[in-house]
């Protein structure tokens, strides 16, 4: 037979539900917080088909995860939050657009949109085949622990320079206007060595050739040690070979290996089979890529303690 719950019964199993309630979000404070704005928000048309856009960090309660960069009210572009300038690409010639960017919190939480900022994409010239002369004499120096300030001498082109693109190593990192020739680059991290070259494009999108590279190293923030990155490094380009020559770091023991990357990728392990040179190291690579091939080549060194150091600056050269 059926019996009805007694009443304690009932108010036991009220009280389990109260309980089981009151701990269902472990006690955890819901982030409902936007991130700040973000500020500093440009927008430069790099070709008759692509804009550049670039703005400040914004900061939140807890953390910034992303940016989100909006052409009007439609989302074009989501950013790593490591990365605060980005290339819009796959537009209209002669065309007037705006732009704004939101950043983004882990729980969701989207900031308000950054003041909107309005460019127009220059008329396009199909029958423009000429790239720009190079950029000369690129130089640099270290603002602090994160950014960089580069110089360059203004390159030419039979029509006009547009835009003069930053790379680090072989990504492009930054662009700026064709009547510029200075860049700030942020976001960088301490203790490291950055690589950069400058491209001239012009609205046909032909680049120029590499400027000169320029190595910059950011001071270590507080605690880190010294630079464990080979220095020193120069990379000839024979017919069939590639001659590397660098100086180990001085780490206070034996460097008994290094890692060879080419081209971003681990290409092989040098390891001497007696003792490691006291001085400059020597490296010949056997190529087979037909003449004209580009190579990016950078080094880092296995330490005493068996971790591999900070990579060194990158080389570019191209088989003859």
């Amino acid at each position: 037979m059926h019996h009805p719950p007694t009443r304690t019964a009932l108010v036991g199993a009220a009280t389990a539900l109260l309980l089981l309630t009151g701990c269902s979000d472990g006690g955890a404070q819901k982030d409902t917080g936007p991130p700040t704005t973000p500020t500093g928000l440009t927008a430069q048309a790099g070709s008759a088909t692509s804009v550049h856009v670039m703005w400040q960090p914004a900061k939140d309660d807890k953390a910034v995860t992303g940016y989100e960069v909006y052409q009007k009210d439609r989302k074009v572009k989501t950013v790593p939050v490591d990365r605060t300038m980005v290339d819009v690409d796959g537009l209209s010639p002669s065309t007037p657009y705006t732009f704004t960017v939101r950043a983004r919190d882990a729980a969701g939480n989207l900031s308000q949109p950054a003041p909107a900022v309005a460019v127009t994409t220059p008329a396009p010239t199909p029958d423009d085949d000429k790239a720009p002369t190079t950029p000369a004499a690129l130089r640099g120096t270290v603002d602090g622990g994160r950014a960089v300030t580069l110089n360059w001498r203004a390159a030419t082109d039979n029509l006009k320079v547009t835009a003069y693109d930053v790379y680090q190593e072989d990504t492009r990192i930054h662009s700026v206007s064709g009547t510029e020739t200075t860049a700030r680059v942020t976001s960088l991290r301490p203790g490291t060595v950055y690589t950069f070259t400058v491209r001239a494009r012009d609205a046909g999108e032909n680049s120029s050739p590499d400027s000169n590279a320029v190595d910059l190293t950011t001071p270590a923030a507080g605690g880190k040690g010294p630079s464990t990155a080979p220095t020193g490094l120069t990379v000839t380009a024979r017919k069939g070979s590639v001659d590397l020559n660098w100086l180990p770091p001085k780490v206070g023991g034996e460097v008994a290996s290094h890692e060879l990357y080419l081209n971003g990728k681990l290409a092989t392990t040098i390891v001497w089979g007696g003792e490691p040179p006291a001085g400059k190291a020597t490296y010949t690579m056997t190529v087979t890529d037909p003449p004209g091939t580009r190579y990016s080549v950078k080094l880092r060194a296995k330490l005493p303690d068996g971790k591999w150091g900070d990579f060194s600056a990158q080389r570019t050269v191209i088989i003859r």
